[in-house]
This record gives C-alpha cells, sequence and structure tokens, in this order.
C-alpha cells in the first residue's frame, strides 16, 4: 500500500508499523473529511499484510486532535431524522471501523484532545500520555449538546459511570496523571520517555503472529460485548482456529530452553528468538 491522496494523515512505515501523523493546522480540528480518512484508512491497513501496527501522533505539539467542528455542527439542520436514523454517522463509524481493525491501534498523545479527538482515541485499542502535555476531555455539555461520536458509551467502559459522569458534566480536562489513575491512559509518561516506549512496544508487537494478533484483539473486544460464558465459548473457539499454525513456534520455544527454570525468569530474549521462526 502506498497510503496516497490523504489531506490530513501523513505517514511513515518501519519494520511492520505505519505511524501515522494528524496534521491539519492550525489546531487538528476533526472535520467530516478528516473522518472519511480515519474510515478509508482503516480499510487500507486491514488490507496491508506488511502493516501489524498502528501508531498515531500529532504534528502539533498542542493539539491531538482540538474537537469536532463546531461551524458544522451549527450547519446541521434542525431534523429530529437523525435521532431516528438506524445508521452510524460518518464518524461513529470511523471510530467502529478503527476500533474493531484486526491489527493493534496505539495512540502516543502529546497535546489536548477533546470531544469528538477525545471520541477517536478512545476507538483505540492504546493510549499513552506524555505527562504535563496531554490533555483530553469532554466539553459539550457547556455548549449545550452532549458527546455525540460514542463518548457516552465508551468512557463509562473505560473509567467507570461516576467517573465519566465527572468528566462529561464537569467538562473539565483530564491530566495525563489523573488519565492514567482513571484508566484512559495505559500509562502516562516523561515526555523524553514516551516516543522510546510507544516504539519499543508497537515493534516488539510487530514480530508476533499476526494471526495471534487478531485473534487476541477480537478476544478481547468480545469481552465488552458477550455476557462471560460466551465469551469464555468465543476464546475457546479463536484458540482452536490458531493453535495449529502456532506449533511450530511453540516447537521452537521448547528446542530454545524457553521452558526450563533460568529462562522462565527472563524471556526478554525469547521474543527475539521467536520472531525468526516464519
Amino acid at each position: 500500500m502506498s497510503y496516497n491522496n490523504f489531506q490530513f494523515l501523513k505517514f511513515r512505515i518501519e519494520r511492520g508499523v505505519l505511524f501515522v501523523t494528524i496534521d491539519h493546522p492550525p489546531i487538528n480540528i476533526l472535520t467530516l473529511d478528516m473522518a472519511a480518512e480515519f474510515l478509508r484508512l482503516s480499510v487500507e491497513v486491514t488490507a496491508d499484510k506488511d502493516i501489524r501496527v498502528v501508531v498515531f501522533d500529532s504534528a502539533n505539539p498542542d493539539y491531538f486532535i482540538a474537537h469536532f467542528d463546531v461551524g458544522t455542527l451549527v450547519q446541521f439542520p434542525d431534523s429530529p431524522a437523525a435521532a431516528r436514523s438506524v445508521d452510524l454517522h460518518d464518524l461513529n463509524r470511523a471510530c467502529e471501523a478503527l476500533r474493531r481493525m484486526p491489527k493493534p491501534t496505539i495512540a502516543k498523545v502529546e497535546g489536548r484532545a477533546r470531544g469528538g479527538g477525545s471520541e477517536l482515541l478512545m476507538a483505540l485499542d492504546m493510549r499513552f500520555g506524555a505527562i504535563g502535555r496531554a490533555f483530553i476531555g469532554q466539553p459539550e455539555v457547556p455548549l449545550g449538546i452532549i458527546p455525540g461520536a460514542g463518548g457516552t458509551q465508551r468512557l463509562p467502559r473505560l473509567i467507570g459511570v461516576c467517573r465519566a459522569f465527572e468528566v462529561i458534566l464537569g467538562a473539565d480536562d483530564l491530566s495525563a496523571d489523573l488519565g492514567e489513575r482513571y484508566g484512559y491512559f495505559n500509562r502516562a509518561l516523561p515526555e523524553n520517555e514516551l516516543t522510546k516506549f510507544v516504539e519499543a512496544l508497537a515493534f516488539r508487537m510487530a514480530t508476533f503472529p499476526p494471526a495471534a494478533v487478531s485473534a487476541a484483539k477480537a478476544a478481547i473486544l468480545s469481552a465488552t460485548e458477550l455476557p462471560l460464558i460466551e465469551g469464555i465459548m468465543e476464546e475457546s473457539r479463536l484458540f482452536s482456529t490458531i493453535l495449529p499454525s502456532a506449533k511450530k513456534r511453540m516447537k521452537k520455544f521448547l528446542e530454545s530452553d524457553g521452558q526450563i527454570h533460568s529462562m522462565e525468569l527472563d524471556w526478554t530474549n525469547m521474543w527475539d528468538v521467536l520472531a525468526k521462526v516464519e
């Protein structure tokens, strides 16, 4: 894939990782056209066998994505038709496509992500924030509206109902530190450590078998959608599906003394050994 003809997204590919930089000056306002690019990107990445992990960041040090374009919202027709719609709108479609994409997605956040920007972040698999620079928020209620791209649904699942009330009704920003404590960010890291950590994580995952990564992601997502026993059954189905293709790696693991006392103490070097198994 060449990833051409994107206006708001810039790309770099390294070691199986696609780095996607959001670039819409001056403050990375989220528009319908940008949402369409995120949707198209999810389709292209899914079909690209050379890409195993996707990392999102921003070209603007102060804004990951400021929020959805309020100027577009005030132009929406005063009609109850949207309330009766059974289809997802474009931004929700983009968020769901990213969430369900079979490849892991990581956000490296060094600026502000509010409103639709925060909602898009919540659709990604992992979020890491720079201490003192990353902030997220849902400022819709002071404008007289509510989050409209999944914020009221994803945020309680991420941080709990009571804290979602605080963020949405209080309309104040969460810092990286507090966002980590609440469960929004996986980790809050010093700014000078963030890139190194995220890249090491992405490059490591890119060495793992794509089928196992995809199955693991599908199984984890099923935990948010299925009752416990049904989710366990889905996990068993996925496990059985990928087991035959995994046996070559497992045999290499045993041949490399992976299952002995000294090696079990630290598996760090084992991932490099297994990465060489085709």
